[in-house]
């Protein structure tokens, strides 16, 4: 039925001894917990990038409207 798949199951390896997992376990574990921190940085990261953008366009608007005020009073 799935005998396209034969040749990737060759390669699939279950150790007898489970010790052997440990090593595994510790470097998921580690990716997963820099992982998590990188997520984090990343979204503190952008949060702040959106507030600058904000306040930048705040200014942007401001001085728009001061120059629209000038060129009316004119």
């Amino acid at each position: 039925m799935f005998t396209f798949l034969q040749p990737a199951f060759l390669y699939l390896y279950f150790p007898e001894d489970k010790t052997e997992y440990i090593p595994v376990v510790i470097e998921f574990l580690v990716l997963l917990v820099i992982c998590i921190f990188v997520f984090r940085w990343f979204k503190k990261k952008s949060a702040r990038d959106a507030e600058k953008a904000k306040v930048l366009e705040e200014k942007i608007m401001q001085m728009r409207k001061e120059e629209l005020e000038k060129q009316s009073s004119q």
